[in-house]
């Protein structure tokens, strides 16, 4: 099992440390740097920035917006980074929910399955370097009855197969992200339920296209925190407002993809409370509501080796990279963060 870095949303508060933590993730022998956006920083501009000022980790979209870009743009973007990186560019993607998709980038959340296979299919396209043309339900290039005709990509990539990751939750969308993509991209998993929450569906998607899992990159992002096992649930409420925000506040009432996939956890109860605390305005309220064990379970709490064995836990039930978002107030913080996890990885015998 690898691990990679999450460096999150630029804007969070902790940007002038966030070269120095890929920095030394790089030094450390992580394999992927992941920076994501949705209504702030773009991460097209993050990643180019840490790409060129570390020498051997990978740096990955997590999530580039699908309804941000057109996909023949995401293919430029794509090459483009590959290309300045010397290959080491990794494009995740995500069709992001309803509230960001129609409120920010005025996009319809509509048929996002649809749209997501359209949209892989032009970017891989695209990315042959052969003439663009393609005639689907949501896109078709070129536009018939107009001037414009099928143009190929100027830029070379640095490879001819750059690694597509798609970031999935619910089991149509993990289904499917199987059949078209290279990797999954996952938030709140628990290795406990990694199987009947998603592996199963991953699996019946690779059997679609022909496939197994093997080679295929299971990819969860998980929060760390370094301390005395003593202290686990001193830990964990550090995780309080992140967990709320999600479950609770993420999307709309009718439509919370992670607030769907903790009920999928056995959090009936626990998540329709939480979400309605957080969408009344109780945010308070809905973070003391989440069950510690939902925070643990999703988390990697204590000490090194108490993450040496939540590490073997996952690594046992499909994880093949392992990205963790560190905690801490100071760089100090996050950096020895990091370099738990570092050891943790070696005391599992996993590195």
């Amino acid at each position: 099992m690898q691990l990679g870095i999450n460096l999150g949303y630029w804007g969070a508060g902790m940007d002038a440390d966030n070269l120095a933590v890929a920095q030394e993730a790089d030094r450390l022998g992580f394999s992927v740097c992941w920076a994501a956006e949705a209504y702030g920083s773009d991460a097209a501009t993050v990643l180019s920035w840490v790409a060129a000022q570390t020498e051997r980790i990978d740096v990955g979209s997590a999530i580039f917006q699908i309804p941000a870009r057109q996909p023949a743009m995401t293919a430029m973007t794509a090459a483009t980074l590959d290309s300045l990186s010397g290959g080491r560019f990794r494009l995740g993607l995500g069709v992001s929910g309803p509230q960001v998709s129609e409120g920010w980038y005025g996009v319809k959340f509509d048929k996002p399955l649809a749209r997501t296979r359209e949209y892989v299919e032009i970017v891989r396209r695209a990315m042959t370097r052969e003439r663009l043309t393609y005639e689907g339900e949501h896109w078709t290039l070129p536009l018939p009855g107009g001037p414009g005709k099928p143009i190929k990509l100027t830029v070379h990539p640095q490879r001819e197969h750059i690694p597509l990751y798609i970031a999935a939750i619910g089991p149509k969308n993990l289904e499917q992200t199987g059949e078209i993509a290279d990797g999954a991209l996952l938030i709140f998993p628990s290795a406990d339920h990694l199987e009947d929450t998603t592996l199963t569906y991953l699996r019946a998607g690779r059997e679609k296209a022909g496939k197994t899992l093997d080679g295929f990159d299971v990819c969860p992002t998980l929060p760390i925190a370094v301390g005395d096992d003593k202290d686990v649930a001193r830990l964990a409420d550090t995780f309080r407002p992140y967990t709320a925000l999600y479950v609770g506040g993420m999307g709309s009432a009718k439509q919370n993809f992670y607030n769907q996939l903790a009920q999928r956890m056995g959090y009936e109860k626990e998540a329709a409370e939480i979400q309605q605390k957080y969408l009344s305005g109780d945010k308070a309220g809905a973070a003391a509501a989440i069950p510690q064990e939902l925070i643990d379970n999703t988390t990697l709490l204590g000490s090194v080796d108490r993450i040496a064995d939540r590490m073997k836990a996952y690594a046992a039930a499909g994880v093949t990279t392992l990205s963790l978002s560190p905690a801490g107030f100071t760089l100090q913080e996050r950096i020895a963060s990091l370099r738990a996890g570092s050891e943790a990885l070696e005391r599992a015998g996993l590195a």
